[in-house]
């Protein structure tokens, strides 16, 4: 049964459950783990059929994923692999022969997965847990200041849904309004909720309602849009520069907030090639120390028709992302000394770019 709500994500935690805020399991090997039990491979992989077959967003993905692995079961290969990571190894290893969704990945792990009374639903303390989580991770912002030339920047590392979101955006964008742009750094941020996404991008655009991003599920074969939202906890940020930094670490919800500011033309994309998971879903639980993360929906951008699967979010600009930082800022301090009036202002800004282009050189 799937473990949580639909979510977009790539990183992992060390929480067991994040009902709110995507699927971050523990799937790191432990030292001193013991062989699985035989049986556990069969029974993991009959569940998983089941799950895929009833819940993969490309049915046809499925079949052919289960015919393969029926057939391996079979053999002698099969039957001498009882190493558990290999043994997922293994699992994956068809999975990617039939399929690019970054997404879609069998997982095991050493820490038995809780059986809930409800299968769709969180327990109390699964709920406890990732309250207590998310207040230690403050939402995942980690950084907010003001660099030289008024540039604006930010960091966090997962979209943690929207009523923990709310807050800490709150406070980073009534902390930046001032600034003449802002710096946006998703260069470790793994994903998370779409609904964090749409509040996050909603802040750079107006009051009028834009399209950001549709969902189509399989369940129900229906399509969710998501706009930009009404109303706001702090000032909109528009008509200033904005760049966005991405990495290969930048995955899945994250990718669609670059995405959905690329393709809106609001935001300039600076670094590398991002990790390339358009398919949002869930974990399933398939046995004591076997899941797997299925995805239920499809990404569809309503301007390019299309998503950023097995291709990444392309920059504008690319660099090295170690880099890309003092780059960016570079960048906007030029794009605003070019518009400056205030002579002596502009003297300042053309100073700060010789420092800044010395450091990074």
């Amino acid at each position: 049964m799937m473990t949580s709500a639909v979510a977009f994500t790539l990183m992992a935690s060390t929480v067991i459950s994040q009902p709110r805020a995507g699927t971050m399991l523990p799937y790191m090997r432990e030292a001193g783990d013991s062989l699985i039990q035989v049986d556990e491979r069969g029974v993991a992989l009959r569940e998983l059929f089941k799950a895929m077959n009833e819940n993969y967003v490309m049915p046809e993905i499925a079949k052919k994923i289960e015919s393969e692995l029926t057939e391996w079961m079979k053999s002698k290969e099969y039957s001498s692999v009882t190493d558990p990571v290999a043994f997922a190894a293994n699992v994956n290893e068809f999975i990617k022969a039939n399929v690019t969704d970054a997404h879609l990945r069998f997982r095991y792990s050493p820490t038995a997965y809780p059986v809930r009374v409800d299968p769709g639903e969180p327990s109390a303390e699964e709920i406890r847990q990732q309250t207590e989580w998310t207040r230690r991770q403050n939402s995942n912002f980690r950084a907010v200041e003001r660099l030289e030339g008024n540039i604006g920047y930010f960091a966090f590392d997962l979209f943690q849904g929207q009523e923990d979101v709310r807050r800490p955006m709150a406070a980073v964008m009534n902390f930046l309004k001032d600034t003449d742009a802002m710096i946006i750094d998703l260069r470790s941020n793994g994903g998370g909720d779409p609904s964090g996404v749409q509040l996050v991008c909603s802040y750079f655009f107006g009051e009028e309602p834009v399209h950001l991003n549709s969902i189509y599920f399989r369940e129900g074969d229906h399509t969710e849009e998501f706009w930009t939202l009404k109303s706001l906890d702090a000032p909109r940020y528009l008509d200033k520069p904005i760049y966005v930094l991405v990495s290969k670490r930048t995955g899945s919800g994250a990718e669609e907030c670059a995405y959905n500011l690329q393709q809106l033309h609001r935001a300039t994309i600076i670094g590398e090639s991002t990790w390339g998971g358009a398919n949002p879903g869930g974990m399933f639980r398939l046995s004591d120390h076997y899941a797997c993360f299925i995805p239920v929906g499809r990404a569809i951008n309503p301007y390019t028709k299309t998503n950023w699967e097995g291709k990444g979010v392309i920059p504008d600009v690319k660099a090295d992302p170690a880099n890309s930082k003092t780059l960016a800022q570079t960048l906007l301090v030029k794009e605003l000394a070019a518009k400056e009036k205030d002579i002596e202002y502009k003297k300042a800004l053309e100073e700060l770019i010789q420092k800044l282009e010395s450091a990074g050189s």
